[in-house]
């Protein structure tokens, strides 16, 4: 017998209309907590389609990667038949998610105003790049946005050499701030039982993700500037070198620092009144590194973190991805799942999120262009019966 309640999402219809990361990233997550996700692609498909190598057969690996649990059906919006299947689909849906170029979808008239009218319970999601207003016009794209948004200037060595972050970090967080804007808007409708439209832009998610630093610069205008992997509050809290390789120190209380004195053999430190606490150690910063890569000196990075994870010290080896996956799996992540379907391309990245009576689904792989359209269609047509014979 079995006790698990459907998915959270499991009567929502989501039309979605997005393509790449943001948007595509959000509606995944909406599928994985059970939402009917019906995917929208232009001829030719989602631009990630063809971003590779890596391929997986003739499936790239971006794409299979934040296109799980959804249904396509490729529609020419520029043919009528084709743009009223679309209108149609989005005047059913619970949820419409978008991230073109804003005035794209009011050429077709599928801008939210419009659908407003024929569909009032609509959550209508729009991720842009710089926003609707005096951004509007500039082109989005994460690397861009990384280095126009100041991400850049704090992520590498030094100043004189910024660094983009190892994924398109800014697309992702757009489409998880996207993610939270749609489920607060849907239980707004809950109780007024009326959509609205929620407005996301990869500038302000950026921005707002920015957190301590961003909050430095607006609450005393220092302009906060890379450190390599230091942190600018916190000492120790970087990369260190070993007798064999880095190993990562995250120290951040005094508590923690005393203890990493002690399994280095070092205890002097956590009273010597130039470390004896955390502000005392930033103002200190190199002397204290050239202190603690002394003693780090006589034994590997591996050899360290096992002897500090052992004494609950945060340290940590610097692992590839392989090695993550690794770790995870040895910690009962379960990091990856595989879909319902059973096909060779629903290996999955699994989901962070986990509940204890309603667990994310992971129903489909992601789909190939146009492989539900007949059925969308049909649907679609069905449903116009019933009501014009109602």
């Amino acid at each position: 017998m079995n006790d698990t309640a459907p998915p959270p999402l499991s009567t929502l219809l989501v039309a979605d209309f997005s393509r790449v990361l943001a948007g595509p990233f959000c509606t995944m997550t909406l599928g994985d907590l059970g939402a009917e996700i019906v995917k929208v692609e232009r001829p030719g498909g989602d631009d990630t389609r063809g971003w590779g190598p890596p391929f997986v057969g003739d499936q790239s690996a971006y794409y299979l990667g934040v296109n799980r649990n959804k249904r396509s059906i490729v529609l020419d919006l520029r043919v009528a038949e084709d743009l009223g299947v679309a209108r149609s689909l989005a005047a059913r849906a619970d949820v419409l998610v978008e991230n073109f170029r804003p005035g794209v979808m009011e050429q077709f008239s599928l801008d939210e105003p419009t659908l407003r009218k024929a569909n009032p319970a609509l959550v209508y999601c729009s991720i842009t790049a710089f926003g609707a207003a005096a951004g509007a016009d500039l082109a989005g794209y994460d690397l861009l946005v990384q280095a126009l948004g100041g991400l850049m200037s704090i992520t590498g060595p030094d100043p004189e050499h910024p660094i983009k972050a190892g994924v398109a970090l800014v697309d992702v967080l757009a489409g998880l701030f996207a993610t939270v804007g749609i489920l607060a808007a849907l239980r707004e409708r809950d109780r007024s039982g009326r959509g609205q439209h929620v407005q996301v832009n990869l500038m302000s998610a950026l921005l707002s993700a920015l957190a301590n630093q961003s909050a430095s610069y607006v609450l005393t205008g220092e302009i906060p500037d890379a450190m390599g992997n230091g942190h600018a509050s916190i000492v120790p809290y970087d990369t260190y070198a070993t007798g064999d390789g880095m190993i990562v120190l995250a120290v951040g209380n005094d508590k923690h620092f005393a203890q990493l004195c002690d399994v280095l053999g070092t205890s002097d430190l956590a009273r010597d009144q130039r470390f004896l606490t955390n502000e005392r150690r930033v103002q200190n910063r190199k002397l204290l590194q050239e202190r603690l890569e002394r003693a780090l000196a006589p034994n590997s990075a591996a050899y360290w973190t096992r002897i500090m994870h052992t004494l609950g010290v945060p340290a940590g080896t610097v692992n590839n991805i392989a090695e993550a996956f690794a770790l995870a799996d040895e910690l009962c992540l379960h990091p990856i799942r595989n879909t319902e379907d059973g096909d060779k391309l629903g290996r999955q990245v699994a989901s962070p999120i986990n509940f204890s009576a309603t667990p994310v689904t992971y129903r489909l792989r992601a789909p190939r262009l146009g492989e539900h359209g007949a059925d969308i269609r049909n649907w679609l047509t069905k449903l116009k019966q019933r009501r014009e014979t109602a």
